[in-house]
């Protein structure tokens, strides 16, 4: 049904280089309504406007903050100088010991980052200054600690270390009341995250897969073999997408969390073990533990 006459309005458009006219029925009140709706569109513009022009001054701001801070780094880097070997009488580029730590720094800083965990200060770097370190050599100090970073980058890649799904936990490792049965107490050998079904399970060290499948009340279960007789297991999957045998690294997907086995609702479950013995996984949630 056509509109009202009377709540309509015609809208003559004239084209100056035919002649031709065409016309346009709008509703009356729209006709009022122009100057609101320019006012509105106006002020969208006027906001986008002001949006990209702040945007574009934070990351100006930002790239001239990062542009003294690299400024400052290679100022530091050009001040060090050239030592000598007294053993070898070999010239040795100091500069090239410290770029070397600070790339195993800032890989040792990734692995702690895919765990959830903050990196670490390093402005305690260059020893103790007691009577032995003193007399070392500068490349002699450097060798060392370039020794001890790699010991460390290890150490850390093949610890199980941070957290398999970054959320909050609701139960934590020891004595619990058991969920099945509220009168019975139960030991829980590990923690548990918070999740949604389908969310990832992740690999909290390097290490290999010595156990994929069903595992009684553990439902779907990855269970990972790490250095130093560390093992890791992950319960409770909707999915597992790694195999018996399979090598992964830290941050790796291993699994979908899931509500299998003996499970009350969806979440996953996370242990820690060494020599086969579950351990607090707490204690290795933080450096600072």
């Amino acid at each position: 049904m056509s509109p009202k006459q009377r709540d309509t309005s015609t809208v003559i458009i004239v084209n100056k280089g035919n002649q031709r006219t065409k016309t346009i029925q709008v509703k009356t009140k729209h006709l009022g309504r122009l100057k609101h709706y320019a006012v509105g569109i106006l002020s969208v513009i006027v906001l986008l406007a002001g949006s990209v022009i702040y945007l574009r001054a934070q990351n100006n701001r930002q790239e001239e903050e990062k542009r003294q801070l690299l400024l400052q780094v290679a100022n530091l880097k050009s001040g060090i100088p050239v030592v000598t070997d007294t053993q070898t009488n070999k010239g040795s580029n100091a500069q090239v010991y410290v770029q070397g730590i600070e790339g195993k720094l800032q890989k040792i800083n990734n692995y702690l980052k895919k765990r959830g965990l903050k990196g670490f200060s390093t402005e305690a770097v260059g020893g103790n200054g007691n009577a032995e370190a003193a007399k070392l050599t500068d490349s002699e100090t450097y060798s060392l600690y370039d020794e001890y970073l790699d010991r460390l980058v290890h150490a850390v890649a093949f610890t199980p270390m941070g957290y398999p799904r970054t959320s909050s936990l609701t139960s934590f490792f020891g004595y619990r009341s058991d969920p099945f049965n509220s009168a019975h107490a139960e030991f829980h050998p590990g923690i548990d995250f918070k999740g949604s079904r389908g969310d990832e399970a992740r690999s909290t060290a390097n290490g290999r897969v010595v156990f994929a499948g069903w595992a009684g009340g553990y439902g779907k279960c990855v269970r990972i073999e790490h250095a130093n007789n560390f093992e890791t297991l992950y319960g409770h999957l909707s999915h597992i997408s790694v195999n018996v045998g399979d090598e992964v690294t830290v941050g790796q997907k291993i699994g979908e969390i899931g509500s299998t086995g003996r499970s009350t609702g969806t979440h996953l479950h996370y242990e820690v073990r060494k020599n086969g013995k579950a351990v607090n996984p707490i204690s290795f949630l933080t450096l600072n533990k």
